[in-house]
């Protein structure tokens, strides 16, 4: 259920699931660049780091529905036992990342002092979290923000390289599930 069929009988992704995956994918390598330059190259871009996180966040609940509601397609039989293990963990912890991430932010934003309003794309308020104005508390979750970003960034790096090895080492179509225009 949900698997489509490109040339030559190739399993793919459902369309929806590689727009989905291509255009958070796109968002979080975003906002990540934000995030890591926010106070040297980027300032007064914390604004739209917040929205994005929120679109993020809204479009990985989306993501995370559609998987449950549609099974991938299997992967080659050529893939090893350990590396589909691998590749299990690692999208699932991607997904919690996703979700976390986002959570994280708006959650320290919540609870700085300095409460600044949480805007979407300056078009309305989100509300906050029903949590204390409290310095630490903020400080302490805006650093666990930080340290799941950078986990994100490691299993980005991970994610990509095993993409690479697929397509350029192995060549047994394990990308070509997830390309746009099959």
């Amino acid at each position: 259920m949900g698997t489509v069929f490109g040339f030559g009988g190739t399993a793919r992704y459902t369309r929806v699931a590689i727009v989905l995956h291509w255009t958070i994918a796109v968002l979080v390598i975003i906002n990540l660049t934000i995030g890591l330059l926010h106070e040297s190259l980027l300032r007064g871009a914390i604004p739209l780091h917040k929205s994005i996180g929120m679109l993020v966040l809204i479009l990985s609940l989306v993501r995370l529905g559609w998987r449950f509601t549609h099974r991938p397609p299997p992967l080659p039989a050529t893939v090893k036992k350990w590396e589909k293990g691998l590749a299990h963990a690692v999208h699932w912890l991607l997904y919690a990342l996703m979700i976390l991430i986002p959570l994280s932010g708006w959650v320290f934003t919540s609870a700085s002092p300095k409460r600044h309003p949480l805007e979407f794309f300056g078009l309305f308020p989100l509300p906050m979290f029903p949590v204390a104005q409290d310095k630490e508390v903020s400080h302490m979750v805006a650093e666990r923000h930080e340290q799941l970003a950078y986990l994100m960034i490691a299993l980005l790096v991970l994610h990509i390289c095993a993409a690479l090895k697929h397509r350029f080492v192995d060549r047994d179509g394990t990308v070509a599930r997830m390309l746009p225009g099959g």
